[in-house]
């Protein structure tokens, strides 16, 4: 699969060529994130912090909360790779620190090794210091306390030439259970299949940026077996995970979906390119592409305006009630603001709505049996779906701050505020 990469320096998205010579500025690292997060997990790097001139902290720190990366540059203390996890990372790169005795405090299946190889020997700060050590016996010795490497071929860095693929291929059979991810030299669709092949993802920067390769051509490369010689059968989900439809994709498909950012498929009926709701209105924003285990089907995640399916129902299956329900219920009674609605009163009138969250509150918290407690929870989760709705914000978005502390390594105690 492939990793779209953004290093920053100086609060931009930049490419080097083997870590020195600046090809390139990216832009802005926030807008190259929305293109590059329809991929899945991003790899961000801090070359500031990696140089050791500079940081771009704050600007990483707000990208993790707004789409999944992992972070790498400059972690040199058990406490900046602490904060890090904290943050939101999905995953840390350790380079310079990567030793047993330092990777063994942390969390093993959130780490992920960087082994920086000029010509086969290991590199270290930022890749201006050859170390002698032979990469493979790094990996070898790191394997255990790691759940990822991230292997540069640094000579290849930028350059769009190829890289050693025997060397990933020594490397893949090192790492074990570790997930290793190559980077340096890699531009083609094919060389992205070869290496999925391999069990090991392509970490891209300068192709993509170029415009030698684009998102979608990695997106797709790993797809194997299409129905009808070009066509893979894809799921369309919403961001809750509720599964609304079943369509069909090409690569030419994929790549206008890219794109455009938008839900668009191959129409069998037409054998024509489909975006979804160019007539109905009912259109979708692509937030994401994954490949199934087998690389022969795709899933969709969009968000999604009205209805999908051609009936008028949300799905083409019959849907359970939901947190996604019970939102679009609300949010449609506030929209057309019946003044006989309990639920536009309720957003009309702040102090009400208030008083019925702290009561409901209390009645769940003095609930005295399990059924009691449902019809109490019931009635807290309505009030809170509102308020949710009237200050602007959604359950979405409450379920992934939910989503970011889980990935805390570190707790604070569990007390109760003083009354002031």
């Amino acid at each position: 699969m492939i990793i779209p990469s953004i290093d920053i320096r100086n609060g931009r998205a930049v490419q080097l060529r083997s870590g020195r010579e600046q090809l390139l500025d990216g832009g802005d690292p926030f807008e190259r994130l929305e293109e590059f997060s329809i991929a899945g997990e991003v790899a961000v790097i801090d070359l500031d912090a990696a140089l050791g001139t500079g940081s771009n902290a704050d600007l990483i720190r707000r990208m993790a909360r707004y789409k999944p990366i992992r972070v790498g540059g400059g972690i040199r203390t058990h406490e900046s790779a602490t904060n890090w996890l904290d943050a939101g990372a999905q995953k840390i790169i350790i380079g310079t620190k990567a030793t047993p005795d330092f990777l063994a405090a942390l969390p093993k299946e959130r780490i992920i090794a960087a082994v920086d190889a000029f010509d086969g020997e290991v590199t270290v700060e930022g890749w201006t210091m050859k170390t002698g050590e032979p990469v493979l016996d790094k990996i070898e010795q790191l394997a255990p306390f790691v759940g990822g490497f991230l292997l540069t071929q640094v000579e290849f860095e930028g350059g769009m030439g190829g890289f050693d693929v025997e060397l990933i291929k020594s490397a893949r059979a090192l790492a074990g259970e570790a997930r290793l991810t190559a980077a340096g030299g890699i531009t083609s669709p094919g060389e992205i299949s070869d290496l999925d092949e391999l069990g090991v993802d392509a970490q891209i920067g300068m192709a993509l940026y170029s415009g030698a390769l684009s998102l979608a051509e990695g997106i797709s490369a790993p797809l194997k077996k299409p129905v009808n010689g070009d066509q893979w059968p894809s799921v369309v989900c919403d961001e809750a995970g509720n599964t609304l439809g079943l369509v069909w994709s090409t690569k030419e498909s994929i790549e206008e979906a890219v794109s455009q950012q938008k839900g668009i498929y191959w129409s069998r009926s037409r054998n024509e390119l489909w975006s979804k709701g160019a007539s109905s209105g009912n259109t979708q924003v692509l937030k994401r592409i994954d490949l199934d285990c087998d690389r022969d089907a795709l899933r969709f995640t969009v968000e999604q305006k009205g209805p999908f399916c051609h009936t008028g129902s949300r799905s083409c299956w019959p849907s359970d009630f939901g947190f996604s329900t019970l939102e679009n219920s609300i949010r449609t009674r506030i929209e057309e603001g019946d003044p006989n609605s309990g639920t536009v009163r309720l957003a009309n009138d702040g102090a009400l709505l208030r008083a019925k969250l702290v009561e409901e509150a209390d009645e769940l918290a003095s609930a005295a049996s399990p059924a009691e407690a449902a019809h109490e929870g019931a009635d807290l989760l309505y009030f809170l779906t509102v308020a949710l709705a009237q200050k602007g914000s959604s359950i979405k978005e409450s379920l992934r701050e939910l989503a970011l502390r889980n990935l805390k390594v570190s707790r604070r105690p569990m007390l109760a505020k003083e009354d002031n």
